[in-house]
């Protein structure tokens, strides 16, 4: 989900927009992102200037997109 919906702004948890909004740990925790449930409110409703996508994500798809990051964040995106 994360690869259809996701990495085209932010591939292996970089963001080509906004460099330093990245998704590793220390970013995330910076903003106050600091479980998949906060990064699934992202996903579902946006922040800043990213769009939420909670209808293309569909139901429960926020909740699959914040775990896997959250997980991928703390294993400094080192493994898929």
């Amino acid at each position: 989900m994360f690869q259809n919906n996701c990495a085209s702004c932010h591939p292996n948890g970089e963001n080509i927009i906004r460099r330093g909004r990245t998704l590793k740990i220390k970013a995330l925790k910076k903003r106050g992102l600091d479980s998949s449930e906060a990064i699934a409110q992202v996903a579902r409703a946006g922040i800043g200037q990213m769009s939420g996508y909670a209808e293309t994500l569909g139901e429960g798809g926020d909740v699959i997109v914040g775990e896997w990051v959250w997980q991928q964040a703390q294993k400094a995106w080192t493994q898929g």
